[in-house]
């Protein structure tokens, strides 16, 4: 007698769902972003970082302007029109190897002047009839618009700028104090040359 063996032939339940189940799509490129919002401890390291910065900044400039540069404001018409009454003059303090033409601040009697160089160390000075005369040269000054005389009570002329010295004048030659009255300046005692100036009505 012939026996018969059914083989029935499974298949997975479709709707049955895999112990593994897939990462969906957004959840692999976008994690869940952290809070942006910055804590109290980091709001404090930046400020104070800041508050540092202005700081050094700011001793930076005290320190420059105490030991390399200066601004000083100009009094009187002396050494008008190149420098007025009121303006600010800003000057260098490392730099006195003056040549003539150059501006320089100088003390005079507890006072502050800016003046001219006109004659430096081994130049003859004279002042005669005819104006300013360096070397036996009378001198053409255009920026110049008064005459230059000697005063009755100054220094006496001619006279020769010794090493380490300068010779000054003001551009306004009638009645300024400059080296007619106090002679040639040291230039250890100069306070730096002019590098700019900055008129009173532009500020």
């Amino acid at each position: 007698m012939n026996s018969i063996v059914a083989y029935t032939h499974s298949r997975p339940d479709a709707d049955a769902t895999p112990d593994t189940a897939p990462v969906p799509a957004d959840r692999r490129t976008n994690p869940t972003p952290t809070d942006p919002t910055p804590t109290r401890s980091t709001i404090t390291r930046e400020l104070l970082s800041l508050l540092a910065k202005i700081a050094a900044l700011l001793l930076a400039a005290i320190l420059a302007l105490t030991f390399v540069f200066g601004l000083e404001q100009n009094v009187g018409t002396d050494m008008s029109p190149a420098v007025k009454d009121g303006d600010l003059v800003a000057f260098y303090r490392l730099d006195k190897n003056y040549v003539a033409g150059d501006l320089l601040l100088l003390s005079y009697q507890g006072e502050h002047q800016v003046r001219r160089v006109v004659a430096v160390a081994g130049d003859r000075v004279d002042i005669a009839k005819d104006g300013l005369i360096i070397n036996g040269a009378l001198q053409q000054e255009p920026e110049i618009y008064e005459q230059t005389y000697r005063y009755e009570k100054g220094i006496s002329f001619p006279l020769t700028v010794e090493p380490g010295q300068v010779f000054v004048l003001a551009d306004s030659r009638e009645g300024a104090t400059d080296s007619r009255i106090y002679g040639a300046v040291n230039i250890d005692d100069t306070l730096g040359t002019a590098i700019a100036v900055f008129r009173r009505r532009g500020l």
